[in-house]
C-alpha cells in the first residue's frame, strides 16, 4: 500500500494438485468471454501538457481503451473503460509474448511509468510486447471519487480513547462521503473486478497467455488472476510479495516490527551525520529525537508551514516516508526530522522540499479520487472487523511496545462504515511458476509473507535480498543488478533458477556489481 499524500500496502499443495496446474499452464485457456474486438490504438499523448503521453508516443507506444462490464455479473449491463498502452516488441522475430505491468497501490496508475520499466528490461525489451493497464477508476480511467478533504484516510489513534473517538468520527464522515458521492460505483471497485478487466484485456490484445510483473499489491492481484483464470499466466514475476491471508484484518496490521526496524536501519545512517542534521551521535539518539517529536505533537501540536501536526499526523509522516533504502532517500528523511525538531521546539517551522510534497495530500482532497479508489480496493478486499472496540484493543495492546507505529498501524479505517463486500476474498489454493522478489528488511511487504508465499506456490523461486529494507527491489531506482540480472534471466527464458537465490542490499545508489549465489 502506498500513501496518497506520499506517492513518491497473502497452504501447502499436494502433488495431485500441482499436477493440475502443470496441465492447465499446458492447455488452450477457455476464453472468459466472446471474442472481444481489437483495441482502437491512438496516441498516448492526450493534450500538450500531457508529457508522460508523449514521452510514450515517443518510445512507439500506443494507447487504446478496452470496454468492460461495470458489473461482471451483468455483461451486458453498464460499461466503463480501462486504459491500456503497448510499447511493442521490436525484435518479432524473437518476440516472446505480452508482459503486463501492476506497479500496486491498490489503485496505483501504471501507465504514465511504464516507460521506467521498460528501461529496467534492457535489451530484453525488444522480445515484449510491454503492456500497462490502469486498473479500473485509476490513472487515466474515469475516476472514483468521493470528494474527501484528505486524500488518504490513514491516521493515527492518537494518545487515548478521545483521539481514537475522534479517528472513528473522521473514518464514519469519510465512509458517508463515498455513500453520498460514489454509491453507485464502490461496489464494483475489487481486486476480483480488477483482475476480470485484466483478463477481458488479454483477449483483446489477442493473446492466450499474458507474462505479468506486479509489484507491492500487483503481487496479489496477480495471485488472484491465477486463481480466478488458471493457465493464462506464463512467466510471473511477484516482487513485495503479499501472502492473502495475510492481507486481513487490515491492510497494514501487526507490521509495527518491520517499520521499526527500517526506521533503526535509517537512524544508523543519520548518527555519523549528526553535525549536517543535528538528530544525535548514536541510533538510539536519533531514535530519542523522533520519540521526543512525537510526544511533542501528542502534548502540544506544532505547525509546519500552515498545517497543524498532532499525535494522528505525526506518525503518518514517518511511516511515509519508509521503504526506499537509499542514499538520498535517507538524506531527504533527515531533513524532515530536522525540520519537525524545529517545529517541536519552537512551536512553527517552514516545510522543508519533503514536507511540501506530502502535507498537501493529508490535509486537503488534492488527490481525493486515488485515496478514495484505493480505499474502496481495500475495504472490498479486507474490510476487517465491524466493532469499532477490535480496533481500540488493537491499538492499546500494541502501544506500550510500539508507542510510534502501534496506534497508525491499528487504527480504525473507514471499512468498518463501508456498504459489505459483494464478495469474499479469492482463495488462492492454486499452485504456479513465478519468481519471488522480498528485501529481508522490507517495512511494507514482510518477508515472511514473501516466504509463506513461497511455501503456497512449491514451484516457485524466491529472491532474498539480504539486510535491505526496500520496498519492491526490482527496476532501476534500487539499482540492484543482482535482482535485474536474475529477473531478466528468467523473463528471457522462461526457466526458474533451480533453487532459491540471495542478493546483497545495495547502497548509495551505486548497483551492486557481487553475483547472485544460490541458497545452500
Amino acid at each position: 500500500m502506498r500513501l496518497a499524500c506520499g506517492k513518491d500496502t497473502r497452504v501447502r499443495l499436494g502433488a495431485a494438485t500441482a499436477v493440475t496446474a502443470l496441465l492447465a499452464l499446458t492447455a488452450a485457456p477457455p476464453s472468459t468471454a466472446a471474442a472481444r474486438p481489437a483495441p482502437a490504438w491512438h496516441s498516448c499523448a492526450r493534450d500538450a501538457q500531457d508529457t508522460a503521453g508523449q514521452e510514450l508516443d515517443q518510445a512507439g507506444a500506443r494507447c487504446a481503451e478496452v470496454k468492460v462490464p461495470l458489473d461482471h455479473t451483468r455483461p451486458g449491463g453498464p460499461s466503463l473503460t480501462v486504459a491500456i498502452a503497448r510499447i511493442p516488441a521490436t525484435d518479432t522475430a524473437h518476440r516472446i509474448g505480452a508482459l503486463v505491468v501492476n506497479e500496486g497501490g491498490p489503485a496505483d496508475p501504471v501507465i504514465d511509468y511504464l516507460l521506467e520499466r521498460r528501461a529496467a528490461l534492457g535489451d530484453l525489451a525488444a522480445r515484449y510486447d510491454l503492456v500497462g493497464v490502469d486498473p479500473r477508476f485509476a490513472g487515466r480511467n474515469a475516476p472514483l471519487d468521493c470528494r474527501w478533504p484528505t486524500s488518504t484516510y490513514f491516521r493515527g489513534a492518537g494518545e487515548d480513547r478521545a483521539g481514537f473517538d475522534r479517528m472513528t468520527a473522521f473514518q464514519r464522515d469519510l465512509a458517508a462521503k463515498c455513500r453520498r458521492n460514489a454509491a453507485a460505483l464502490l461496489p464494483y471497485a475489487s481486486t476480483r473486478n480488477a483482475a476480470r478487466d485484466l483478463d477481458l484485456v488479454r483477449t483483446a490484445l489477442g493473446e492466450r497467455r499474458i507474462s505479468y510483473l506486479g509489484i507491492s499489491y500487483g503481487t496479489y492481484l496477480g495471485e488472484v488472476y491465477t486463481a480466478m483464470f488458471p493457465g493464462r499466466t506464463d512467466r510471473m514475476v511477484l516482487d513485495g510479495v503479499h501472502e492473502p491471508h495475510r492481507l486481513a484484518p487490515w491492510a497494514e496490521y501487526g507490521t509495527e516490527e518491520v517499520n521499526e526496524n527500517a526506521l533503526r536501519h535509517w537512524a544508523r545512517w543519520a548518527a555519523p551525520r549528526d553535525a549536517a542534521y543535528g538528530l544525535g551521535a548514536t541510533a538510539d539518539a536519533v531514535l530519542a529525537t523522533v520519540d521526543r517529536i512525537r510526544t511533542a505533537a501528542a502534548r502540544r501540536p506544532f505547525t509546519v508551514g500552515t498545517y497543524r501536526i498532532d499525535a494522528h499526523l505525526l506518525p503518518v509522516l514517518v511511516y511515509g516516508v519508509l521503504g526506499d533504502d537509499l542514499a538520498r532517500s535517507d538524506a531527504d528523511i533527515a531533513v524532515m526530522v530536522a525540520t519537525l525538531k524545529q517545529a517541536a521546539e519552537t512551536g512553527h517551522a517552514e516545510p522543508d522540499p519533503g514536507l511540501a510534497d506530502m502535507l498537501p495530500g493529508l490535509f486537503t482532497g488534492q488527490y481525493s479520487a486515488y485515496g478514495s479508489t484505493q480505499t474502496a480496493y481495500l475495504c472490498a478486499d479486507t474490510p476487517g472487523p465491524r466493532d469499532p472496540e477490535v480496533y481500540r484493543l488493537a491499538v492499546e495492546r500494541s502501544r506500550a511496545a510500539h508507542p510510534l507505529f502501534g496506534p497508525v498501524l491499528n487504527d480504525i479505517t473507514p471499512c468498518p462504515f463501508w456498504p459489505a463486500p459483494r464478495e469474499r476474498p479469492t482463495a488462492v489454493d492454486n499452485d504456479v511458476p513465478a519468481l519471488m522478489v522480498n528485501a529481508t528488511g522490507d517495512p511494507r511487504v514482510p518477508y515472511t509473507e514473501a516466504l509463506a508465499m513461497h511455501t503456497r506456490w512449491p514451484s516457485s523461486r524466491l529472491i532474498t535480498v539480504e539486510n535491505s529494507y526496500r520496498h519492491a527491489v526490482y527496476g532501476l531506482a534500487y539499482g540492484s543488478a543482482c535482482v535485474n540480472g536474475a529477473v531478466n534471466a528468467y523473463l528471457a527464458d522462461g526457466r526458474l533458477p533451480g533453487t532459491d537465490l540471495r542478493c546483497p542490499a545495495t547502497r548509495d545508489d551505486v548497483p551492486s556489481t557481487r553475483p547472485v549465489r544460490q541458497v545452500p
